[in-house]
């Protein structure tokens, strides 16, 4: 059938929408009309180049939620009308890292920006004038109707709103898991948020429900710190320096229990300052990403051995989806998680290079594409 979707021609480049023809799901696929999709930065990573992919042209978005229109044959558990909430990390249930209870770190996960079927590099749902497109975490939701694997699809309570649930798929399990998964933060820690957009919000969110006693938030932008100390975070600053100063004043001059590292484009100066604002035996969480060539950070190994300074990274907040993106909607229907302040504005589909804009200058918590 026909659909539109907003495309990547080249990188560098910019979102343009195209009119697509996407294929009918097969055995282990569902075919979805998209409801909403969050605008995560992961996706400008992949318009300006610094997580380049598979194939162009190339349909982005990652973080959806729709219904099913039409399920493959031979697929049991679904059926037309399901309400659907994409992982973007596709869990098979079956690997060793699944079995061991690490979704997050599923094998399928490893042609992830191919755009193909994670069986088949030659094969695609999507297609543009008679060529492939790729598919953005085999998932896009960044197009009215998309075909994926159930791999990546988690049924949830009709209901609940699809336009607000839509980001726990990424940016809320992914803030969330830093804090609660990943730096393991207890109740009485102090910890320092780095960036608290679409996903440092949310860790600030995830410190302050597990009962950390201060919740330090950083970020230049004035309006997002604002906002930090309305979901949660003790104090606000917009600099490091005046985070680490805080930290050290509070604990005796140790510094922090743990730092999340939540930075849009991350770069290794950010991480060494992370590294300087902890205490002995602390932790430093990397979950931004950057241009994933970029190597090498300015950290003293002494500190590492002599401290017993731990560094931890975290893909998607190290969750299990098919568990604890139920779990967090969960915490949205009892009153403990808001979705509903994270979503600063919402566009059209034609106006995703406009939320985008608006991401970069620092006027969305998150923005969300309403179909």
């Amino acid at each position: 059938m026909h659909t539109r979707g907003a495309v990547i021609k080249e990188a560098p480049g910019t979102y343009e929408v195209v009119d697509l023809d996407v294929d009918d799901p097969q055995q282990g696929e569902i075919q979805v009309q998209m409801t909403a999709s969050g605008l995560c930065h992961s996706d400008d990573h992949v318009a300006t180049g610094d997580i380049p992919v598979g194939v162009y042209p190339f349909c982005g978005g990652h973080e959806g939620a729709g219904v099913v229109r039409a399920v493959g044959p031979h697929t049991p558990g679904w059926a037309e009308g399901d309400h659907v909430v994409f992982s973007f990390l596709p869990s098979c249930g079956r690997c060793t890292w699944c079995s061991r209870g690490m979704q997050n770190l599923c094998d399928l996960g490893a042609t992830l920006l191919m755009g193909s079927r994670w069986d088949d590099p030659t094969s695609f749902r999507l297609s543009y004038d008679g060529q492939p497109v790729g598919q953005m975490c085999g998932i896009s939701t960044f197009a009215e109707v998309t075909t994926v694997a159930v791999d990546s699809a988690i049924k949830v309570p009709d209901d609940l709103p699809l336009d607000k649930a839509c980001l726990v798929g990424c940016g809320v399990g992914t803030g969330w898991g830093s804090a609660v998964n990943s730096a393991e933060v207890r109740p009485g820690d102090t910890v320092i948020v780095m960036g608290v957009g679409g996903i440092g919000i949310n860790a600030v969110q995830a410190a302050a429900y597990v009962g950390a006693s201060r919740v330090i938030a950083v970020d230049p932008v004035d309006f997002k710190r604002s906002k930090a100390l309305e979901l949660g975070a003790t104090d606000a600053f917009a600099t490091m320096e005046e985070a680490t100063e805080l930290a050290q004043s509070l604990t005796n001059g140790q510094g922090a229990d743990s730092a999340i590292v939540t930075v849009g484009v991350t770069k290794g100066e950010h991480l060494g300052q992370a590294m300087a604002a902890i205490r002995k035996a602390g932790t430093v969480v990397v979950t931004g990403l950057g241009n994933i060539a970029d190597v090498g950070a300015p950290i003293s190994l002494a500190d590492i051995t002599l401290f017993q300074k731990r560094i931890q990274g975290s893909l998607f907040g190290a969750s299990n989806p098919k568990t604890d993106v139920l779990t967090l909607l969960r915490l949205y229907s009892e009153g403990h998680l808001k979705l509903d302040e994270l979503v600063t504005r919402t566009y059209k589909l034609d106006e995703v290079a406009l939320g985008y804009e608006d991401m970069h200058a620092g006027t969305n918590l998150r923005g969300v594409i309403v179909y």
